[in-house]
């Protein structure tokens, strides 16, 4: 199968397109050809992590296997495992791989228990590629800070795979919404329901004088101080996205720590857990018309070296899509 190897440490370049075997399901796990997929955030920053750190991680420990990135897809299932039940060949199913990765190719295995159902009747299939990561990650995190209709919550980078997702849900929960963009994603921010938007080339949203009950930071570029600023005291405050560099991750964890214990903010952040019932939300929500996705670009994989520089410069709209194989969704 083709498949798009990590072959190095560095810029998006080290990404070679291969033929490489393909996986073969074990007795709960479904093969799935895959239609599309996307690059994540986790995708494009694993190949920032050093060799030696790289080479301790479940899945890319061993050197003799390719490194697959990709971890979230959408596309049919080829075969399944002896022991499956609940989904059949045939099946248009939207997944996440998590931090097995391996989407970033033709084929790929998961385990029937795990983040993979049938896809949303009212999308796309290529489309539903770009759910998983972003959805999940806003729903756990709203969920982990405790959001409660009637509060004011603030989305800063409102308009990235997580953003979108968080904008949207947070109304769901009955929350009145600010979304922070750039001048050019004001209107797509406003169209997913934000009450207010705010243009963070023009305006500091720390300086308006508007207090939160929760600042969702989707990026990790809001600021501890200018967030503190705006954010009443003891409330949530969620980072999700993080510096590049593992030393400036490192020290935004001790600055998280810091801030928790001198200025009494409740600081939520983490890795964020998929289970049955958030793709089940997800899904039940993009079929009532209440939840959508964003796509910035479509790539095939033969392109994905481009894709990843995208997906990096941090100015995309929501997902970088990959396109797997022919056809149209």
């Amino acid at each position: 199968m083709k498949a798009a190897v990590c072959r190095g440490f560095g810029p998006p370049e080290v990404i070679h397109i291969e033929e490489v075997p393909a996986p073969v399901p074990n007795d709960n796990e479904v093969l799935v050809r895959v239609r599309a997929t996307t690059v994540a955030a986790a995708d494009w920053r694993l190949r920032h992590v050093p060799p030696i750190l790289l080479s301790r991680m479940k899945g890319f420990g061993d050197r003799t296997k390719p490194r697959i990135l990709g971890m979230e897809f959408a596309g049919t299932v080829e075969s399944a495992g002896r022991a499956v039940t609940r989904i059949r060949p045939g099946d248009e199913v939207f997944g996440s791989t998590g931090f097995r990765f391996g989407a970033h190719a033709e084929y790929v295995c998961v385990p029937e228990d795990g983040p993979v159902a049938l896809k949303p009747a009212n999308m796309p299939l290529e489309e539903a590629a770009a759910v998983m990561f972003g959805g999940v990650s806003a729903l756990h995190f709203l969920e982990e800070a405790g959001i409660q209709a009637g509060q004011n919550v603030l989305v800063y980078g409102a308009s990235g795979s997580v953003g979108v997702f968080a904008v949207q849900l947070a109304k769901h929960f009955g929350a009145r919404v600010t979304g922070v963009c750039s001048s050019a994603n004001l209107e797509m921010v406003r169209s997913l329901g934000a009450d207010e938007v705010v243009d963070y080339t023009k305006e500091d949203f720390s300086r308006a004088g508007r207090v939160y009950d929760m600042i969702f930071d989707a990026v990790g570029y809001s600021g501890f101080r200018r967030s503190l600023r705006a954010l009443k005291p003891g409330c949530p405050y969620i980072r999700c996205g993080a510096p590049k560099s593992l030393l400036g991750i490192a020290g935004a964890i001790l600055r998280s720590v810091w801030v928790a214990r001198v200025h009494g903010v409740r600081i939520v952040g983490g890795v964020a857990r998929f289970t049955p019932a958030r793709q089940a939300l997800l899904r039940e929500l993009i079929e009532a018309g209440k939840l959508r996705t964003v796509i910035d670009r479509r790539y095939p994989l033969e392109q994905i070296v481009e894709a990843h520089r995208i997906a990096e410069s941090g100015h995309k709209k929501g997902h970088v899509l990959v396109q797997i194989g022919q056809g149209t969704a």
